[in-house]
């Protein structure tokens, strides 16, 4: 093992802000810098990792393997330098990353290093999704998306023969392949990964949330009332006692669903001291949830439920409250998983008195 790897992070990046460099913004609870030296690390692929950078890092960077140096004013003379202080090291092979990528993955590291056993450079692309132009003169020509390559980094070359290259070079150059290209060296490209996106804007650091909520819910069985679960009527000897339908089930989505969103509970939109929602079915108050949830983006993953009695048996109407709440919540029922569980005839619960309730939510907020 006779590689290393170079992490170029001494670009200010003033398209995305003006007093401070991109790699150094969090990005999944971590510096963007930092996925891409913790990947290398852990890859345990390389014998150092050099970290060309203006700024003063700190955190992990005190680790042996990894050596900090002053970068230039370009990417490329930032590249260059790094070469050269590679040369002590007799380096077989090098890997130059852009700090701004930091979502590769270590497969895509092996597959870099195992590429150069047979090639002097090897590079990974994705194709474009997009319709591809191009303008020359005033003169726009159409050009098969197919064969645009969008090259990504890291990028793994022989260290000899960049080396050789980039110290010939006297201009600016995009990435270490252009060395190759114009040169007419063999490239190897191989398929690289959609994710390993670079970060060009703030908005890139967006990403979905995942939140979680719990719900609960218990009522009283009474009497000469109609039995409804996950709203669906259910045959029994009683129904739930409540200012509404009772329908614990509902009401324990509805608890766990403004969990998620961090809305209090729901005493807090269907209060039991007024009229306005005496006898209301919980489908109704269900929707007004819903439509939140759907304004503020916000979209449902799973739910788990566990329904606490003794009777009515959960088996016997499982699919038709799987089916019901996933008209409801609008997702499909393979997202909805329905428990029954007992008590063992210990409380009101065990003497069939009343029924309870619980649910776990999980839901993605995009921004």
């Amino acid at each position: 093992m006779n590689n290393y790897f170079v992490i170029l992070a001494a670009g200010k990046g003033k398209r995305f802000d003006k007093n401070k460099a991109k790699q150094f913004f969090e990005y999944k609870n971590k510096l963007i810098i930092d996925h891409s030296i913790e990947k290398s690390l852990k890859s345990k692929l390389f014998k150092r990792i050099i970290v060309v950078t203006n700024n003063n890092l700190k955190s992990n960077k005190n680790i042996k393997s990894i050596t900090l140096i002053k970068g230039g004013k370009e990417r490329s003379d930032s590249s260059l330098i790094a070469l050269k202080y590679l040369k002590k090291f007799k380096p077989k092979n090098v890997l130059i990353h852009d700090a701004a990528r930091p979502n590769f993955s270590i497969k895509l590291l092996n597959n870099l290093i195992n590429n150069l056993k047979k090639n002097k450079a090897v590079v990974p692309f994705i194709v474009s999704s997009d319709s591809v132009k191009y303008k020359n003169k005033n003169i726009l020509y159409n050009i098969n998306r197919k064969n645009a390559l969008l090259t990504q980094t890291p990028q793994a070359f022989r260290y000899k023969d960049l080396f050789n290259l980039a110290k010939k070079e006297k201009g600016k150059i995009p990435d270490e392949v252009t060395l190759f290209i114009n040169n007419n060296y063999k490239v190897k490209f191989i398929n690289g990964e959609i994710n390993n996106n670079k970060i060009t804007f703030k908005k890139d650091l967006i990403s979905p949330k995942t939140l979680f909520g719990i719900g609960f819910d218990v009522h009283r069985l009474i009497k000469n009332k109609k039995l409804y679960l996950g709203g669906v009527k259910v045959p029994f000897h009683s129904g739930l006692q409540g200012h509404s339908d009772g329908d614990v089930i509902l009401h324990a989505v509805i608890d766990a669903l403004l969990g998620t969103m961090q809305k209090k509970d729901i005493g807090n939109y269907f209060p039991n001291n007024t009229n306005k929602f005496k006898n209301v079915r919980s489908p109704k108050m269900l929707k007004q949830i819903m439509s939140n949830l759907t304004q503020n983006e916000y979209s449902i993953n799973n739910l788990d439920i566990n329904l606490i009695c003794e009777r009515p048996k959960v088996s016997k109407y499982r699919n038709k409250i799987v089916n019901s709440l996933s008209k409801l919540i609008e997702i499909d029922k393979k997202k909805i998983n329905l428990k029954g569980k007992t008590v063992e005839k210990i409380g009101l619960i065990g003497k069939e008195k009343a029924i309870a309730c619980e649910v776990i939510i999980s839901i993605t907020k995009y921004d």
